[in-house]
């Protein structure tokens, strides 16, 4: 296995106890956060495997919550987070699923506003990292560790050619890259990794670009 840095071996910076049970699933209700583009009125996590047995005693309910609230795995604000999310009025309820996954670590996130929701099932694979597997029905492979955008775009012809072309022009390298669809000719969905993060300006021209309905980027 080839790691990055010694934070890849030792873990990221965060509140504890667990790199897998806490700051692996601060991030992805980070990720959640990010994606959904607003702070939602209401939230529901469906904790699958050894996370619906042990999320209380090893504090991922206050991870998740923590990150749907925008904070990182390091801000001490996580300890108190059910709290900050009550005092905002925001509905946080947490569900203990039977189903066997295909990993221990997995949580379905639900949230939503009253004008948009949104769905993701994300599976904390150890050392603080995560993978998102799913997005409102689209299966894809997002780690949530590095810069990334999502495309919601129509499956047409010149669509995908378009939005690397543009990433070209700005210089963006792009590491990884996946497309997932529902049916031909239908909605669509691009998962771009990049090695650099880009700015509101780069992600509101690609927005503009044909056939693409909207962008979210991801910050590492």
């Amino acid at each position: 296995m080839k790691y990055r840095s010694v934070f890849d071996i030792i873990g990221p910076v965060m509140i504890g106890p667990s790199s897998s049970h806490t700051a692996g699933a601060a991030r992805i209700g980070l990720v959640a956060r990010q994606l959904f583009r607003a702070e939602p009125a209401w939230v529901s996590f469906h904790l699958y495997g050894s996370f619906a047995k042990t999320y209380q005693g090893h504090g991922t309910d206050v991870a998740l919550t923590g990150g749907v609230l925008g904070f990182d795995t390091s801000d001490p604000r996580i300890t108190d987070a059910l709290n900050i999310a009550d005092t905002k009025g925001m509905n946080v309820s947490f569900h203990e699923e039977e189903a066997q996954p295909d990993h221990p670590n997995t949580v379905k996130i639900r949230l939503g506003n009253g004008v948009q929701e949104l769905e993701l099932v994300g599976i904390s694979i150890g050392g603080g990292k995560v993978e998102i597997t799913e997005l409102n029905g689209f299966p894809l492979r997002l780690s949530g560790n590095h810069p990334a955008i999502l495309v919601v775009h129509n499956d047409r012809y010149g669509a995908i050619a378009s939005v690397s072309s543009h990433l070209a022009k700005y210089e963006v390298n792009i590491g990884r890259m996946e497309v997932s669809r529902k049916d031909v000719g239908k909605e669509a969905l691009m998962v771009i990794e990049m090695d650099q993060n880009i700015g509101e300006d780069i992600l509101k021209e690609i927005e503009a670009l044909e056939h693409v309905e909207t962008v979210t980027k991801i910050n590492e």
